[in-house]
């Protein structure tokens, strides 16, 4: 059965020269890596805190690094973990395990024991690469490993910045310690440092198999139950790189652009920098700060021509008062992911800015993105169009039927970039996967619709969804019209369980410092009226300090829930 989504209205909005489809290579990432350092072996590859490595000095490192690890029994298929901060050993550790055959499990220094016990296990990893600082965490987790590898923070940062180490962590350092220099006596526990000087860079030849070999397992948000993994194979990540760079021809080129790689690199979002950016000669001005000084000094110092960022980073932007400093129309290309962009976001960065946030859309099951605005036509408010060689639908939440266009579905998606399925995970596949007419469509798991253009637009995650007395209601709206109140900071909203209702609203709201103790629960709440049905106002209201957010900024509703239980 052909439909509005079939037809694929959005391909005539693509910027000119923009392909319906992209030919996708089958080659594995190592692979492009090596011929991105070939053709760019001299330029900057990556700027940390003032130090700057090439593109040939960084793969040095990156075959040493993957002729150790084979040295070290590593092969084809295993699983090794990436436990770091962003910092170059990251894109050393990325491609070095990778050229070494491994498959990556990438996890959040966030993260506390039981949590990095859980993908540790579950992912099979025998092999860890970690900051040293961060090792504690591991080593209570008490899992099982065959190879340890410590690193840190400051092994490379210039020689004068090297006392910055601390400071750079300083808020990890409140809660973590360094280990003792005797634990790397222990067997199986090693130096990056000391492995990059013994091993040559000459790593044994891998054969790969890109459609069918993993390159990651990519944990997702444990947001109902404990985080699963999407199991991306090399072809996932070259389709879903050559999408991106293929969108946005014309407006960015290869070898000359220079970005901020701030989003954390274990993160979907955060690989971008890893993958597109290292594999289309940029530089990349790697931090592990979200600091706004030091974010809008590396734009000035640097001469940035793209940023990518969460909305929470825009959202603080807009009112901060150095923003100003930078000439944001200047840079080449601005855009928002990782998170829902509230409008009353993008209006206040394109008021203090004059620049307008093209909105993307992806899942850690599709690499990283699905659909983006394009440039030369963004509509604020929607996630934009897919990329070529992507379809993209609404489907009825409890059955296997496309909606009409503006009705709100289950977003679904089909594409080369989209995973082989949930390691290990049989039950949670057969309910993503499903099959319409002979076509294999992956449910998203959120809640959208499309225009008669083809523009997609974000309302929630089936989960966060609230049911009350039969109508639905969406948090992200909720949070949309609290947002606009000129003394509201920050809101996170959540579903309550009722006996009589099935749930009920609640807003968990922060205030502007002047406003602290001015407004009521009350206020909040007719403030509401007139801008959203009665059903969907807040029936309760508490007033924070902050409200909890994950690392990428987003806000945590889980948490939100969890405080509620």
């Amino acid at each position: 059965m052909k439909t509005v989504y079939h037809e694929r209205p959005w391909i005539k909005f693509y910027p000119e020269g923009v392909p319906a489809e992209v030919e996708v290579p089958e080659k594995s990432l190592p692979e492009l890596f090596d011929e991105s350092v070939a053709r760019w072996k001299d330029k900057t590859a990556v700027i940390f805190y003032g130090r700057k490595i090439s593109y040939l000095d960084l793969k040095d490192q990156v075959d040493r690094f993957a002729t150790a690890l084979c040295d070290l029994g590593v092969r084809k298929g295993d699983t090794v973990a990436i436990l770091l901060l962003n910092s170059p050993q990251y894109a050393i550790a990325y491609y070095g395990a990778l050229k070494a055959g491994a498959v990556l499990t990438l996890i959040s220094p966030m993260y506390v024991s039981p949590e990095v016990k859980h993908q540790l296990e579950d992912s099979e990893a025998e092999d860890i690469i970690c900051l040293n600082i961060l090792y504690g965490i591991v080593e209570k987790a008490g899992v099982k490993l065959r190879n340890v590898i410590l690193t840190d923070i400051g092994e490379y940062l210039p020689r004068f910045k090297r006392f910055m180490g601390k400071s750079v962590l300083s808020s990890v350092y409140e809660r973590m310690a360094l280990p003792s220099t005797e634990i790397i006596e222990r067997e199986g526990f090693y130096q990056l440092q000391d492995l990059l000087k013994k091993y040559p860079p000459d790593p044994p030849k891998i054969e790969f198999n890109p459609k069918e070999d993993l390159a990651t397992l990519q944990y997702t948000g444990g947001t109902t139950a404990l985080p699963k993994a999407a199991m991306l194979t090399h072809y996932n990540y070259v389709a879903n790189e050559l999408q991106l760079n293929t969108s946005l021809r014309g407006l960015l080129h290869e070898g000359e652009e220079t970005g901020i790689a701030y989003m954390p690199m274990y993160h979907a979002a955060g690989q971008i920098a890893l993958t597109n950016g290292l594999l289309r000669g940029y530089t990349g001005i790697v931090t592990a700060s979200t600091d706004l000084d030091e974010l809008l000094g590396y734009m000035q110092t640097y001469k940035a021509t793209t940023f990518v960022g969460a909305p929470s980073i825009y959202d603080a932007l807009k009112d901060y008062e150095k923003t100003d400093r930078v000439d944001w129309k200047k840079l080449h290309y601005v855009s928002s992911g990782a998170d829902a962009l509230l409008l009353e976001t993008a209006n206040g960065f394109e008021r203090r800015t004059g620049r307008r946030l093209c909105e993307g859309y992806g899942q850690s099951e599709t690499v990283a993105i699905i659909s983006y605005n394009p440039y030369n036509r963004i509509k604020l408010g929607s996630f934009g169009v897919p990329y070529p060689s992507t379809m993209f639908a609404i489907l009825h939440p409890e059955k296997n039927e496309f909606l009409p266009v503006g009705e709100v579905g289950e977003i679904a998606v089909r594409g080369p970039q989209v995973m082989k399925g949930y390691w290990k995970r049989p039950k949670e596949n057969e309910e993503r996967f499903v099959d319409i007419d002979g076509e294999v469509w992956m449910r998203t798991g959120d809640l959208g619709s499309m225009d008669e253009e083809g523009y997609g637009y974000f309302y929630d995650r089936k989960r966060d969804m609230i049911k009350y007395k039969g109508h639905a209601v969406f948090a992200r709206e909720v949070e949309e019209v609290i947002k606009k109140h000129p003394q509201v900071k920050d809101v996170g909203v959540v579903g309550v369980k009722d006996p009589r209702a099935g749930e009920i609203v609640k807003a968990v709201v922060v205030l502007e410092s002047d406003a602290r103790g001015e407004l009521s629960e009350e206020d909040i709440m007719k403030y509401c009226e007139g801008k959203i049905a009665h059903f969907k106002i807040p029936k309760v209201v508490e007033f924070k300090g902050e409200i909890p957010q994950t690392d990428v900024g987003k806000v945590s509703r889980r948490e939100l829930r969890e405080e509620v239980d």
